[in-house]
């Protein structure tokens, strides 16, 4: 008998492992708000990308320090290639609410196709999003390169 409760056990144990959390539902929106933020920029609409984020936005990109207008430059205007497609997937690790303010780190995993040519981005980020009258917003965002192909 005790070697078939460790048994059962032994073997439901890497299920509780692999076990998502379940994200509440002030989470899955501050979430929302990230995931739109990356939609905008892979869609390349300028007005739906500001409309995710505070007017003073900050980013930490690669060493460098972006605010919106460099954002809008880097990631739409500058962004000109007839082929240009890009898929997001996100791997959410943690989502802290507080009131008007949250913190979201996550595993940006991005997949770019640009003059004929493919390339695969894994970043992990912070993000602080804000809550402001019509909903959540970018205010600052940290990315860490993990690896480009």
């Amino acid at each position: 008998m005790k070697n078939m409760i460790l048994l059962l056990i032994s073997l439901s144990f890497p299920l509780f492992m692999q076990a998502q959390p379940a994200w509440s539902k002030s989470q899955q929106e501050v979430q929302q708000t990230v995931v739109g933020f990356f939609a905008a920029i892979s869609n390349r609409d300028s007005v739906d990308l500001k409309g995710h984020c505070t007017a003073d936005i900050v980013l930490f990109e690669n060493g460098s320090i972006w605010n919106l207008d460099t954002l809008v430059n880097k990631t739409i205007r500058l962004n000109t290639a007839a082929d240009f497609k890009r898929t997001n997937a996100f791997d959410f690790i943690n989502t802290t609410v507080d009131r008007k303010t949250a913190w979201v780190t996550y595993n940006l995993r991005s997949e770019m196709t640009r003059n004929g040519k493919i390339m695969s981005v894994h970043w992990m980020e912070t993000v602080i999003v804000v809550k402001e009258k019509k909903g959540w917003k970018v205010k600052l965002l940290h990315s860490t390169l993990i690896k480009r192909s």
